[in-house]
């Protein structure tokens, strides 16, 4: 899809009502349901972070969407898997939208002011680290080489919006983590990459609402 024609539709996104927990529940796995029931029956005091899905033109003005691959870090329990740009909050941070934008920064070297944020979406809670994550989508409206922090950072993970948008990229996948072995996950298959769990909700949603605009 033409990145301009994109800004032109996704203008109209931020009065959208948001589909919250009934896209996020279309990605859960079936063992992560009890665990989200428990928390939500007795709070744990969450620590809060937020995240940037980032859509930006490509060198034909094509429209993509940015992921990064974490490192292999022994003591992170979500190393090695697929997200956006971000992090935990920090005490400089005016709201969630400052940290989402601060860790951008960080991980992939784009300014803040560069970028566009068009809406938040809705929170996710995530049990194994419990952190409570705020998503946010932003516009970067040139192309533009990233510099991913080499102590954070794995790869960057440039998709396409038709491969985020096509169902066929949708499936249920066997995996194995660091907190579960060998169990059925929804997920998308993009670039190669299996993009699950947070992620995986967090993307669903904004794919709800994109369908109502593209």
């Amino acid at each position: 899809m033409d990145f301009d024609d994109f800004v032109i539709r996704t203008s109209k996104i931020k009065d959208l009502p948001l589909p919250g927990e009934a896209s996020h529940l279309k990605m859960v796995p079936d063992f992560r349901l009890k665990e989200l029931r428990k928390a939500r029956a007795a709070p744990k005091h969450p620590k809060k972070a937020g995240v940037m899905a980032l859509f930006y033109p490509d060198a034909e003005n094509t429209v993509r969407l940015l992921f990064i691959l974490r490192k292999n870090h022994p003591k992170d329990i979500h190393a090695n898997q697929i997200g956006f740009p971000g992090g935990r909050a920090e005490k400089g941070d005016v709201d969630l939208s400052a940290t989402a934008l601060r860790e951008t920064r960080e991980e992939v070297g784009i300014s803040s002011e560069k970028i566009e944020v068009l809406r938040g979406f809705t929170e996710i809670y995530i049990p194994p680290s419990n952190f409570e994550v705020k998503p946010f989508m932003g516009l970067h409206r040139t192309p533009t080489l990233f510099i991913p922090q080499v102590s954070e950072v794995a790869a960057l993970i440039e998709v396409p919006l038709m491969d985020i948008m096509d169902e066929s990229n949708l499936r249920t996948e066997n995996l194995s983590t660091s907190y579960a072995r060998d169990v059925k996950v929804p997920a998308f298959r993009l670039n190669g990459y299996t993009v699950w769990g947070a992620t995986g909700m967090m993307l669903n949603e904004m794919r709800t609402l994109l369908r109502q605009v593209l």
